[in-house]
């Protein structure tokens, strides 16, 4: 009788209020995230979204489930960044961006009013980061040395296999230790990586082909012995996934390169500039050139412009006496 006497329509109103009570159940921060993460899954890699589940169900989720979204205040947000900094500068920034997404959906969504992350800049929480490049080995004799010490290598075969492999082919450290079968053609003598696997995910340049020397199908047909009928090429310690990315890096160290003050530091992913350096150091009749010694890396302008111009370029043949004359390179090393 109140609300007609006030002028309210009851109907009205209980329908209003069940669907405030619906809002603020779902705005609870918890609730927010599994519907915000369902979005998303639809929208990037199987990869990338269990690295996005795996921070929230550990970085942000444990600090601010029992949270509406209305009551998070920035102080929360810079609580969970700071104890990510002390970990994580790359994961730190991640996170920044998801709460920063997650915000701006639940804004849409009627949620909450505003997204608090607009009052402040990332800068001020996650300071830049010093970028490091990787270390890698421009000496002929030591890296003569790093080609023996890898083939003699007495560990686990496949560490030893792909350290071999990327000896030959400069893949980035997650293409080799993530390198499927079915990436692999002996027939044709080519390895082809799926564009949604290389650091350049640009949907209009094609997929990553290499072509195998002798020694490189030397080296996958030893072993397709070992796992040839599993679905990775390199397996870890359990046979049934593939290798750990630091696991090569831990084999170096134990083979002593790890010695930075004197020229024997590498890691994996190094692999990629030393070739690269000695490419430049022994091509020096200019034999290669400079974009297909750049192609051979998966190197692409920054300029998604100048990509669209140039993608449909196909430097697979020019790219093919670069890899064998460096191949024969490497093994002659082992002489």
């Amino acid at each position: 009788q109140k609300l007609i006497n006030d002028g309210i329509n009851p109907i009205e109103y209980f329908k209003q209020l069940k669907e405030e009570n619906i809002l603020d159940k779902n705005g609870m921060f918890l609730n927010i995230s599994f519907e915000w993460l369902k979005k998303e899954e639809a929208r990037t890699s199987p990869n990338t979204h269990i690295n996005k589940v795996r921070a929230f169900e550990k970085d942000i989720i444990p600090f601010l489930k029992n949270k509406h979204i209305k009551e998070i205040a920035i102080k929360d947000v810079v609580k969970i960044l700071e104890i990510k900094l002390l970990q994580s500068h790359d994961v730190a920034t991640k996170i920044f961006s998801y709460l920063d997404s997650l915000f701006r959906y639940s804004v849409y969504k009627g949620y909450c009013n505003r997204n608090i992350l607009n009052d402040i800049k990332r800068g001020d929480i996650i300071p830049s980061k010093k970028y490091r490049h990787y270390s890698k080995i421009t000496d002929i004799d030591k890296f003569k040395e790093l080609v023996n010490s890898i083939y003699t290598y007495n560990g686990s075969h496949s560490v030893r296999g792909a350290l071999k492999l990327v000896l030959h082919l400069p893949f980035r450290a997650e293409n080799v230790c993530n390198l499927k079968w079915e990436y692999v053609d002996f027939e044709k003598k080519v390895i082809t990586i799926p564009r949604s696997e290389m650091k350049i995910k640009d949907i209009n340049l094609d997929d990553f082909k290499l072509p195998m020397s002798e020694e490189v199908e030397n080296i996958l047909r030893d072993q397709y012995e070992i796992s040839g009928y599993q679905e990775w090429v390199f397996l870890g310690t359990n046979n049934r996934s593939p290798i750990n990315s630091e696991s090569p890096n831990k084999a170096l160290k134990i083979m002593g390169f790890n010695d930075e003050a004197n020229g024997k530091k590498i890691t994996l992913h190094g692999f990629r500039g030393t070739c690269r350096s000695l490419l430049d150091t022994l091509d020096t009749e200019n034999k290669f050139s400079f974009e297909a010694k750049e192609k051979l890396l998966d190197h692409h302008n920054n300029s998604k412009v100048v990509r669209a111009y140039t993608n449909k370029s196909d430097y697979f043949e020019h790219i093919k006496p670069i890899v064998y004359f460096w191949s024969d390179f490497v093994l002659n090393l082992r002489k």
